[in-house]
């Protein structure tokens, strides 16, 4: 009887060390702003995050000879820094495994102090400030290029492409908005353009009716935004009302279909170019394009502009972990620093020695027939 009992007691003991095998969870979290005026973009990057750990769990994914679950921890930043520190505090004390996010450089990068002094890796889709990878911080990863690249070539192009002579330059003072906007002034400046109007706004604005006549006053033929689409789409229509007839530029920031919305038939065909700060080329756009249609079959919705990097960025971060053989920040971020030439749907992703993808996209668009199009991808 007693060596029954202790047959039974073994198998017990098997059983529930099996379950325990079989329950192991990692959990990744994504933060992005799912409240307020930009909660579009902040939802299709959750969506992307989503795609990402189903499949991931659908596959299975072995992690040191163990299997485990993924487990997605979603958080709101609202677009706000303070909100953006109160949502990393609590990851880092929720002891998370990594963080895709967030989505704007003026939540990114406060909170990457948090995440740095916790030791968690953080891949942003999506923050194109310089500053947010040249703090210093080895937990910091960028999966697209910087407002360098991003305002740089926007600037150049308005005045070698466009053929702009007199521009006018508004930001939302945001540290993404102050950003690119700072750098496609210096670009335009270098390329012999002529800023005659500076101007600013918030990015929770609707009434832009006084810079907007500042600006036509200056007579611009360009106006430059640095900024969010939810703001872009009524100034658009605004400057339509007084008449305006400028071209209108801005980063990824308006690059998105919302825009199109907003805007309505305040927008006519090359009136508007943007970038996104990202790209495909060649053989790598079927893949692009095969994830777009499984995003729409999936959330009924096309893709707004970065859940394709967010979808990358939890594969990336879990292949990282697989190599490595450990789920522990600690141990598995050198492999995620090393990263070179991941196969993602947003290409071949390289990390340099700050944490920004190597040789980054921009797809340069404009909207015709209300609907973006992409004229070329720049590197």
């Amino acid at each position: 009887m007693r060596l029954k009992l202790t047959i039974v007691a073994a198998a017990a003991v098997a059983l529930s060390s099996g379950l325990a095998f079989a329950q192991e969870v990692v959990t990744i979290a994504h933060v992005g702003p799912t409240s307020g005026a930009i909660a579009h973009l902040g939802k299709d990057n959750e969506n992307g995050a989503k795609m990402a750990v189903e499949e991931l769990n659908a596959q299975g994914v072995v992690i040191a000879g163990k299997k485990v679950t993924i487990k997605l921890m979603t958080e709101d930043d609202a677009a706000d820094p303070k909100q953006g520190t109160a949502v990393a505090q609590k990851l880092a004390d929720a002891k998370v495994s990594g963080v895709i996010g967030h989505l704007n450089s003026g939540t990114t990068i406060p909170a990457s102090k948090i995440y740095s002094d916790a030791g968690i890796p953080q891949v942003s889709p999506s923050a194109t400030n310089p500053k947010y990878t040249r703090q210093g911080f080895k937990t910091a990863f960028r999966l697209v290029a910087d407002d360098t690249q991003l305002g740089g070539t926007l600037g150049r192009y308005a005045v070698k492409e466009l053929k702009g002579k007199a521009f006018a330059v508004i930001d939302d003072r945001t540290a993404y908005g102050q950003g690119v906007a700072q750098e496609f002034k210096k670009a335009v400046e270098a390329a012999g353009g002529t800023v005659v109007a500076k101007e600013f706004t918030t990015d929770k604005a609707s009434d832009f009716n006084s810079i907007l006549t500042t600006i036509k006053g200056k007579k611009a033929d360009v106006v430059f935004f640095g900024g969010m689409d939810a703001v872009a789409g009524p100034m658009l229509r605004q400057m339509k009302s007084l008449g305006i007839n400028a071209k209108f530029m801005g980063g990824d920031g308006i690059c998105s279909t919302e825009l199109v919305k907003l805007a309505g038939d305040a927008v006519t065909d090359n009136q508007v170019y943007c970038a996104e700060a990202g790209g495909v080329e060649g053989k790598q756009k079927a893949g692009m394009e095969a994830f777009r249609a499984k995003f729409k079959a999936k959330f009924g919705t096309e893709v707004q502009v970065y859940a394709p990097y967010v979808y990358d960025g939890v594969k990336l971060m879990v292949a990282a972990m697989e190599k490595a053989g450990s789920s522990d920040p600690a141990k598995y971020l050198p492999t995620l620093a090393a990263t070179k030439d991941y196969h993602g749907v947003t290409g071949d992703i390289t990390f340099d020695n700050k944490g920004d993808i190597l040789n980054g996209a921009l797809t340069l668009k404009t909207i015709r027939g209300g609907k973006l199009v992409e004229l070329a991808v720049i590197r």
